[in-house]
Protein backbone atom coordinates (compact mmCIF):
# COMPACT_ATOMS: atom_id res chain seq x y z
CA UNK A 1 0.00 0.00 0.00
CA UNK A 2 1.20 3.51 -0.81
CA UNK A 3 0.30 6.10 1.79
CA UNK A 4 1.00 9.77 1.21
CA UNK A 5 0.22 11.51 4.49
CA UNK A 6 0.41 15.29 4.93
CA UNK A 7 3.10 15.18 7.61
CA UNK A 8 5.60 16.66 5.16
CA UNK A 9 3.11 18.44 2.92
CA UNK A 10 1.06 21.61 2.86
CA UNK A 11 -1.71 19.55 1.27
CA UNK A 12 -4.01 17.88 3.77
CA UNK A 13 -5.09 14.78 1.90
CA UNK A 14 -3.81 11.23 1.70
CA UNK A 15 -3.38 8.79 -1.16
CA UNK A 16 -3.79 5.03 -0.79
CA UNK A 17 -3.27 2.36 -3.44
CA UNK A 18 -4.00 -1.36 -3.36
CA UNK A 19 -3.87 -4.36 -5.68
CA UNK A 20 -6.64 -6.95 -5.30
CA UNK A 21 -5.53 -10.54 -4.75
CA UNK A 22 -5.59 -13.08 -7.57
CA UNK A 23 -8.38 -14.92 -5.78
CA UNK A 24 -10.48 -11.84 -4.99
CA UNK A 25 -14.20 -12.57 -5.12
CA UNK A 26 -16.55 -9.89 -6.54
CA UNK A 27 -17.13 -7.30 -3.79
CA UNK A 28 -18.49 -3.75 -3.80
CA UNK A 29 -15.55 -1.37 -3.74
CA UNK A 30 -16.87 0.62 -0.76
CA UNK A 31 -16.99 -2.64 1.25
CA UNK A 32 -13.54 -3.60 -0.05
CA UNK A 33 -12.02 -0.28 1.06
CA UNK A 34 -13.77 0.09 4.41
CA UNK A 35 -11.48 -2.60 5.90
CA UNK A 36 -8.33 -1.21 4.28
CA UNK A 37 -8.52 2.57 4.75
CA UNK A 38 -8.24 3.74 8.38
CA UNK A 39 -10.53 6.37 9.93
CA UNK A 40 -13.17 6.26 7.23
CA UNK A 41 -16.81 5.30 6.71
CA UNK A 42 -18.91 3.92 3.84
CA UNK A 43 -20.58 7.31 3.45
CA UNK A 44 -17.19 8.98 3.11
CA UNK A 45 -16.12 6.40 0.53
CA UNK A 46 -19.36 6.83 -1.42
CA UNK A 47 -18.84 10.62 -1.55
CA UNK A 48 -15.28 9.98 -2.71
CA UNK A 49 -16.53 7.73 -5.52
CA UNK A 50 -19.15 10.32 -6.52
CA UNK A 51 -16.38 12.91 -6.97
CA UNK A 52 -14.11 10.63 -8.99
CA UNK A 53 -11.63 10.09 -6.15
CA UNK A 54 -11.67 6.28 -6.45
CA UNK A 55 -9.89 4.84 -9.47
CA UNK A 56 -9.70 1.23 -10.63
CA UNK A 57 -7.05 0.57 -13.26
CA UNK A 58 -6.77 4.38 -13.67
CA UNK A 59 -10.51 4.86 -14.36
CA UNK A 60 -13.03 6.41 -11.93
CA UNK A 61 -15.68 4.00 -10.65
CA UNK A 62 -18.93 4.26 -8.69
CA UNK A 63 -19.31 2.91 -5.18
CA UNK A 64 -21.21 -0.16 -6.44
CA UNK A 65 -18.32 -1.29 -8.66
CA UNK A 66 -17.39 -4.92 -7.97
CA UNK A 67 -13.69 -5.43 -7.29
CA UNK A 68 -12.11 -8.14 -9.46
CA UNK A 69 -8.84 -10.11 -9.17
CA UNK A 70 -5.66 -8.05 -9.76
CA UNK A 71 -7.55 -4.72 -9.90
CA UNK A 72 -5.29 -1.75 -9.21
CA UNK A 73 -7.22 0.54 -6.87
CA UNK A 74 -6.25 4.06 -5.77
CA UNK A 75 -8.12 6.55 -3.63
CA UNK A 76 -7.59 10.17 -2.57
CA UNK A 77 -9.26 11.25 0.68
CA UNK A 78 -9.14 14.37 2.85
CA UNK A 79 -6.92 13.68 5.84
CA UNK A 80 -9.01 12.55 8.82
CA UNK A 81 -9.63 15.19 11.49
CA UNK A 82 -7.38 14.67 14.48
CA UNK A 83 -9.18 13.77 17.68
CA UNK A 84 -8.64 17.08 19.43
CA UNK A 85 -11.19 19.36 21.03
CA UNK A 86 -11.78 22.35 18.79
CA UNK A 87 -12.47 25.38 20.99
CA UNK A 88 -14.45 28.14 19.25
CA UNK A 89 -12.68 31.50 19.50
CA UNK A 90 -13.89 34.88 18.32
CA UNK A 91 -10.85 35.76 16.21
CA UNK A 92 -11.36 38.19 13.29
CA UNK A 93 -11.19 36.62 9.83
CA UNK A 94 -10.76 38.37 6.48
CA UNK A 95 -13.30 36.41 4.46
CA UNK A 96 -13.21 37.04 0.71
CA UNK A 97 -16.01 34.67 -0.33
CA UNK A 98 -18.41 32.24 1.31
CA UNK A 99 -21.33 30.04 0.29
CA UNK A 100 -22.81 26.74 1.55
CA UNK A 101 -19.87 24.70 0.20
CA UNK A 102 -16.67 26.73 0.55
CA UNK A 103 -15.09 29.67 2.30
CA UNK A 104 -12.12 31.63 0.92
CA UNK A 105 -10.08 33.82 3.25
CA UNK A 106 -6.93 35.92 3.43
CA UNK A 107 -4.75 34.59 6.28
CA UNK A 108 -2.75 37.03 8.36
CA UNK A 109 0.85 36.57 9.52
CA UNK A 110 1.40 34.96 12.92
CA UNK A 111 -1.65 32.67 12.77
CA UNK A 112 -1.15 28.91 12.98
CA UNK A 113 -3.62 27.11 10.71
CA UNK A 114 -4.73 24.21 12.90
CA UNK A 115 -4.31 23.10 16.54
CA UNK A 116 -1.35 20.92 17.37
CA UNK A 117 1.41 20.48 19.89
CA UNK A 118 1.99 23.85 21.57
CA UNK A 119 -0.82 25.55 19.62
CA UNK A 120 -4.19 24.42 20.93
CA UNK A 121 -5.80 27.85 20.80
CA UNK A 122 -5.59 30.97 18.68
CA UNK A 123 -5.47 29.04 15.41
CA UNK A 124 -7.34 29.57 12.17
CA UNK A 125 -9.41 26.45 12.85
CA UNK A 126 -10.48 27.81 16.26
CA UNK A 127 -11.63 31.00 14.51
CA UNK A 128 -13.47 29.05 11.79
CA UNK A 129 -15.32 26.88 14.31
CA UNK A 130 -16.61 30.03 16.01
CA UNK A 131 -17.60 31.54 12.66
CA UNK A 132 -19.44 28.40 11.53
CA UNK A 133 -21.29 28.03 14.83
CA UNK A 134 -22.80 31.47 14.25
CA UNK A 135 -24.04 30.66 10.74
CA UNK A 136 -27.50 29.32 9.89
CA UNK A 137 -27.33 25.50 9.67
CA UNK A 138 -26.82 24.20 6.14
CA UNK A 139 -27.32 20.77 4.60
CA UNK A 140 -24.42 18.29 4.93
CA UNK A 141 -22.37 20.64 7.09
CA UNK A 142 -20.34 18.65 9.61
CA UNK A 143 -19.52 21.55 11.94
CA UNK A 144 -15.78 21.11 11.47
CA UNK A 145 -13.71 23.16 9.03
CA UNK A 146 -12.36 21.06 6.17
CA UNK A 147 -8.77 21.87 5.33
CA UNK A 148 -7.15 20.59 2.13
CA UNK A 149 -4.07 22.81 2.32
CA UNK A 150 -2.35 25.07 4.81
CA UNK A 151 0.06 27.99 5.04
CA UNK A 152 2.99 28.37 7.42
CA UNK A 153 2.37 30.43 10.56
CA UNK A 154 4.14 33.48 9.15
CA UNK A 155 3.06 33.11 5.52
CA UNK A 156 0.10 35.28 4.54
CA UNK A 157 -2.51 34.95 1.81
CA UNK A 158 -5.35 33.05 0.19
CA UNK A 159 -6.76 29.78 1.55
CA UNK A 160 -9.88 27.79 0.70
CA UNK A 161 -11.82 25.91 3.38
CA UNK A 162 -14.44 23.24 2.70
CA UNK A 163 -17.73 23.37 4.61
CA UNK A 164 -19.12 19.99 3.54
CA UNK A 165 -17.76 16.49 3.12
CA UNK A 166 -18.56 16.70 -0.59
CA UNK A 167 -16.58 19.94 -0.99
CA UNK A 168 -13.70 18.58 1.06
CA UNK A 169 -13.40 15.44 -1.06
CA UNK A 170 -13.79 17.36 -4.33
CA UNK A 171 -11.10 19.90 -3.41
CA UNK A 172 -8.70 17.21 -2.17
CA UNK A 173 -8.89 15.56 -5.61
CA UNK A 174 -8.18 18.89 -7.34
CA UNK A 175 -5.11 19.52 -5.21
CA UNK A 176 -3.90 15.95 -5.76
CA UNK A 177 -4.47 16.12 -9.52
CA UNK A 178 -2.80 19.58 -9.60
CA UNK A 179 -5.77 21.15 -11.34
CA UNK A 180 -5.94 23.95 -8.77
CA UNK A 181 -3.66 26.95 -9.34
CA UNK A 182 -1.61 28.58 -6.59
CA UNK A 183 0.64 31.58 -7.04
CA UNK A 184 2.87 33.11 -4.39
CA UNK A 185 4.91 36.32 -4.25
CA UNK A 186 8.24 36.18 -2.43
CA UNK A 187 11.09 38.61 -1.81
CA UNK A 188 14.32 36.64 -2.16
CA UNK A 189 17.98 37.46 -1.75
CA UNK A 190 20.07 38.07 -4.87
CA UNK A 191 19.46 38.77 -8.55
CA UNK A 192 18.71 36.30 -11.34
CA UNK A 193 20.45 35.90 -14.69
CA UNK A 194 17.19 34.60 -16.18
CA UNK A 195 13.61 35.88 -16.17
CA UNK A 196 12.06 32.57 -15.12
CA UNK A 197 12.92 29.01 -14.25
CA UNK A 198 11.86 25.79 -12.53
CA UNK A 199 13.22 24.10 -9.43
CA UNK A 200 12.83 20.32 -9.24
CA UNK A 201 14.02 18.46 -6.16
CA UNK A 202 12.59 16.08 -3.59
CA UNK A 203 11.61 17.84 -0.36
CA UNK A 204 11.69 16.05 2.98
CA UNK A 205 12.66 16.46 6.62
CA UNK A 206 16.29 17.40 7.14
CA UNK A 207 18.41 14.49 8.31
CA UNK A 208 20.25 16.79 10.75
CA UNK A 209 17.33 18.92 11.95
CA UNK A 210 13.79 17.51 11.80
CA UNK A 211 12.25 20.97 12.28
CA UNK A 212 13.32 22.13 8.82
CA UNK A 213 13.15 20.69 5.33
CA UNK A 214 15.88 19.65 2.92
CA UNK A 215 16.16 19.15 -0.85
CA UNK A 216 17.21 15.67 -1.95
CA UNK A 217 18.20 14.39 -5.38
CA UNK A 218 15.29 13.13 -7.50
CA UNK A 219 17.09 9.82 -7.97
CA UNK A 220 16.98 9.01 -4.26
CA UNK A 221 14.04 7.67 -2.24
CA UNK A 222 14.43 10.50 0.28
CA UNK A 223 11.77 13.22 0.38
CA UNK A 224 8.83 13.67 -1.96
CA UNK A 225 8.79 14.93 -5.54
CA UNK A 226 8.44 18.73 -5.62
CA UNK A 227 8.30 21.27 -8.45
CA UNK A 228 8.30 25.08 -8.16
CA UNK A 229 8.09 27.43 -11.16
CA UNK A 230 9.28 31.00 -10.68
CA UNK A 231 9.49 34.24 -12.64
CA UNK A 232 11.01 37.62 -11.88
CA UNK A 233 8.47 40.36 -11.08
CA UNK A 234 10.82 43.19 -10.08
CA UNK A 235 14.57 43.49 -9.53
CA UNK A 236 16.15 45.62 -6.80
CA UNK A 237 19.77 44.54 -7.22
CA UNK A 238 20.47 42.77 -3.96
CA UNK A 239 16.94 41.32 -3.64
CA UNK A 240 14.26 40.32 -6.16
CA UNK A 241 10.48 40.06 -6.05
CA UNK A 242 9.53 36.74 -7.65
CA UNK A 243 6.26 34.99 -8.47
CA UNK A 244 6.25 31.30 -7.60
CA UNK A 245 3.73 28.81 -8.97
CA UNK A 246 3.35 25.56 -7.08
CA UNK A 247 3.03 22.34 -9.01
CA UNK A 248 3.26 20.34 -5.78
CA UNK A 249 2.65 21.41 -2.20
CA UNK A 250 5.33 20.21 0.19
CA UNK A 251 6.01 21.75 3.59
CA UNK A 252 8.22 24.86 3.20
CA UNK A 253 8.53 24.04 -0.51
CA UNK A 254 9.10 27.57 -1.84
CA UNK A 255 11.34 28.47 1.08
CA UNK A 256 13.66 25.48 0.71
CA UNK A 257 13.59 25.43 -3.11
CA UNK A 258 14.62 29.09 -3.26
CA UNK A 259 17.42 28.48 -0.75
CA UNK A 260 18.50 25.45 -2.79
CA UNK A 261 19.16 27.64 -5.84
CA UNK A 262 20.95 30.29 -3.78
CA UNK A 263 18.06 32.70 -3.20
CA UNK A 264 16.70 32.26 0.37
CA UNK A 265 13.62 34.28 1.23
CA UNK A 266 14.28 37.70 2.74
CA UNK A 267 13.85 37.52 6.53
CA UNK A 268 13.43 33.72 6.65
CA UNK A 269 14.88 32.59 10.02
CA UNK A 270 14.76 28.85 9.30
CA UNK A 271 16.58 29.00 5.99
CA UNK A 272 19.21 31.69 6.51
CA UNK A 273 17.39 34.66 5.04
CA UNK A 274 17.39 36.73 8.24
CA UNK A 275 20.98 37.96 7.74
CA UNK A 276 22.77 39.96 5.05
CA UNK A 277 23.52 37.67 2.13
CA UNK A 278 23.99 40.18 -0.70
CA UNK A 279 25.10 43.79 -0.63
CA UNK A 280 27.87 46.04 0.64
CA UNK A 281 29.89 46.17 3.85
CA UNK A 282 28.91 49.76 4.62
CA UNK A 283 27.38 50.29 8.07
CA UNK A 284 24.63 52.40 6.49
CA UNK A 285 23.58 49.40 4.37
CA UNK A 286 23.63 47.14 7.43
CA UNK A 287 21.33 49.58 9.24
CA UNK A 288 19.02 49.68 6.20
CA UNK A 289 18.69 45.87 6.24
CA UNK A 290 18.11 45.76 10.00
CA UNK A 291 15.34 48.33 9.63
CA UNK A 292 13.75 46.21 6.88
CA UNK A 293 13.87 43.16 9.17
CA UNK A 294 12.08 45.18 11.87
CA UNK A 295 9.31 46.07 9.42
CA UNK A 296 9.09 42.47 8.16
CA UNK A 297 10.05 40.13 11.03
CA UNK A 298 9.18 36.97 9.07
CA UNK A 299 9.80 35.26 5.75
CA UNK A 300 8.65 37.48 2.86
CA UNK A 301 6.09 35.07 1.41
CA UNK A 302 2.46 35.71 0.42
CA UNK A 303 -0.07 33.36 -1.20
CA UNK A 304 -1.17 35.87 -3.85
CA UNK A 305 -3.84 33.94 -5.74
CA UNK A 306 -5.78 30.69 -5.77
CA UNK A 307 -7.92 29.13 -8.49
CA UNK A 308 -10.11 26.03 -8.23
CA UNK A 309 -13.29 24.46 -9.59
CA UNK A 310 -16.26 25.04 -7.30
CA UNK A 311 -17.30 21.64 -5.84
CA UNK A 312 -21.01 22.38 -6.22
CA UNK A 313 -21.42 24.42 -9.41
CA UNK A 314 -18.42 23.21 -11.41
CA UNK A 315 -17.53 26.87 -12.07
CA UNK A 316 -13.85 27.90 -12.19
CA UNK A 317 -13.18 30.47 -9.46
CA UNK A 318 -10.13 32.66 -8.92
CA UNK A 319 -9.27 34.78 -5.90
CA UNK A 320 -6.44 37.21 -5.34
CA UNK A 321 -5.18 39.41 -2.53
CA UNK A 322 -2.91 42.43 -2.24
CA UNK A 323 0.50 42.07 -0.68
CA UNK A 324 0.37 42.67 3.08
CA UNK A 325 1.54 46.04 4.42
CA UNK A 326 4.86 44.73 5.77
CA UNK A 327 5.93 43.33 2.38
CA UNK A 328 4.71 46.47 0.58
CA UNK A 329 6.69 48.68 2.96
CA UNK A 330 9.90 46.67 2.51
CA UNK A 331 9.50 46.72 -1.29
CA UNK A 332 9.03 50.50 -1.18
CA UNK A 333 12.23 50.83 0.87
CA UNK A 334 14.15 48.66 -1.57
CA UNK A 335 12.76 50.68 -4.48
CA UNK A 336 14.07 53.89 -2.92
CA UNK A 337 17.40 52.27 -2.10
CA UNK A 338 17.84 50.85 -5.62
CA UNK A 339 16.90 54.24 -7.16
CA UNK A 340 19.46 55.97 -4.97
CA UNK A 341 22.21 53.55 -6.00
CA UNK A 342 21.49 54.03 -9.71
Amino acid sequence: MEDKSPQDSEELFEHHSFTADKGQEPLRIDKFLIDRVPNTSRNRLQIAAKNGNILVNNLPVKSNYKVRPNDNISIVLPYPVREIELIPEDIPLEILYEDDEVLVLNKQAGMVVHPGYGNYTGTLVNALVHHFENLPPSIDYSGRPGLVHRLDKNTTGIMVVAKTENALTHLAKQFFDRTSERNYYAIVWGDFDEENGTVVGNVGRSIKNRKVMQVFDEDTELGKHAVTHYEVVQRFGYVTLVKCKLETGRTHQIRIHMKHIGHPLFGDPEYGGDRIIKGTTFSKYKQFIENCFKVLPRQALHAKSLGFTHPGTGEWMEFGSDLPNDMEEVLARWDRYASGRS
